[in-house]
């Protein structure tokens, strides 16, 4: 079968660029951020707390909005994760919309 049969007109679409950006769908806070980042690379609070020398419940608290989750904080947790620190400290930000002035 081939690929066009297979995916029809949405193949079309997107093979013209006929196409529409997803909208984003929710805003995220940075601690949503982490437990969603931290979820999808199978960690528990601890192995990721081991991995970026902080204690997990550090962890639990950032993922619960406990306390802020700081610079040096997200620089750790992004070498972890394997992620840019931006990711983390700033998840909703949409640059269309915001300035960075």
């Amino acid at each position: 079968m081939s690929t066009r049969k297979k995916y029809g007109a949405k193949l079309e679409q997107a093979l013209r660029g006929d196409f529409r950006p997803a909208k984003p769908r929710a805003k995220l806070s940075s601690g949503e951020m982490l437990r969603i980042l931290r979820e999808k690379n199978e960690l528990t609070q601890l192995e990721l707390a081991t991995r970026a020398k902080l204690t997990q419940s550090t962890i639990s608290s950032i993922e619960n909005e406990r306390i802020h989750l700081g610079v040096e904080r997200a620089k750790a947790l992004a070498r972890a994760l394997h992620v840019h620190p931006a990711a983390l400290l700033f998840p909703s930000w949409d640059v269309d919309e915001e300035s960075a002035a």
